[in-house]
């Protein structure tokens, strides 16, 4: 278990909560914890009307903010091994290439201006879009553990979604929350249209239980339960994060655009999810 999990740190205190987030994660997969702060470049890479003196004050309060989320990691996990790293260019490149030797890539979901700026739309979206690894977004306050998450999922290849949210829940000893859901089929509002209902959500059930049927013999202690809903996806999983952990979606090609859908799931849960949410990078040939 060599990759680490990695977590942007910027100073603020929601970056501060996705460190005790970060440590906890750690401790749960026996993995190390990098602290990464990234110093954005000026425009260009021209610092125009630079004070003596300035580009050095910027590295020593980068290296502050270090110093106050190791602290914060080391007083919540003792026993995680914990590094730091201060480091220099756009922020969403800068960890998106700290991505590809992560395990996971976790930050708060929002911050102060620059790395300085975490804002949901700019940094938080970016970095999902361009990971190489899961990211989480810690979002929702601080709340009494339900021992539950739940995972999205569509009925295509959700193998990648699905692997992490199992082995998520097994770390947890939680219960896993397995929810599909589709809307209403316009043309089937009509009368009689109630049993025609009940077996396409019938269907759609046995396919649920059959895609993730691979996970659950490689992870038999971890009970799940299938939520299968008439509703909007998004709203749905929404909707489940209120009483979960932990909310995990995929990220498929087709949704990482520079803007994304306004009703793709994991630009719901990215706005909206009253927990933490886990984005699961799902690459094209998992998509074939």
């Amino acid at each position: 278990m060599s990759d680490p999990i990695i977590v942007g740190a910027d100073g603020s205190a929601p970056s501060e909560r996705a460190v005790t987030w970060a440590a906890d994660e750690a401790a749960r997969y026996g993995r190390d914890l990098t602290l990464v702060h990234v110093v954005e470049d000026w425009p260009f890479d021209v610092p125009l009307n630079t004070a003596p003196g300035e580009v050095g004050s910027v590295s020593r309060a980068g290296g502050e903010v270090l110093a106050g989320a190791e602290r914060i990691a080391h007083a919540r996990r003792p026993e995680v091994p914990v590094r730091v790293e201060l480091a220099s260019g756009r922020t969403v490149r800068a960890l998106a290439e700290h991505s590809e030797k992560a395990f996971e890539l976790v930050v708060g979901h929002r911050g102060l201006g620059g790395f300085a700026g975490l804002l949901l739309g700019s940094v938080g979206l970016g970095v999902v879009r361009n990971a190489a690894c899961p990211v989480v977004l810690v979002r929702g306050g601080p709340a009494a553990e339900r021992a539950e998450i739940a995972v999205g999922v569509g009925l295509g290849d959700d193998s990648a979604t699905l692997e992490y949210a199992f082995r998520a829940a097994s770390v947890r000893n939680a219960r896993l929350r397995v929810v599909h859901a589709w809307p209403f089929p316009e043309a089937l509002d009509g009368p009689g249209a109630g049993a025609d209902l009940q077996r396409i959500q019938e269907r759609a059930r046995w396919r649920v239980i059959e895609a993730h049927a691979p996970m659950r013999k490689r992870f038999p202690g971890v009970d799940v339960v299938e939520d299968v809903v008439q509703e909007n996806p998004a709203a749905a999983l929404v909707a489940a994060s209120r009483d979960v952990d932990l909310a995990i979606a995929g990220s498929h090609a087709r949704e990482r655009l520079p803007v994304p859908r306004s009703h793709a799931v994991t630009h719901a849960l990215i706005h909206h999810a009253h927990c933490p949410v886990a984005v699961v990078p799902v690459t094209p040939a998992q998509e074939r």
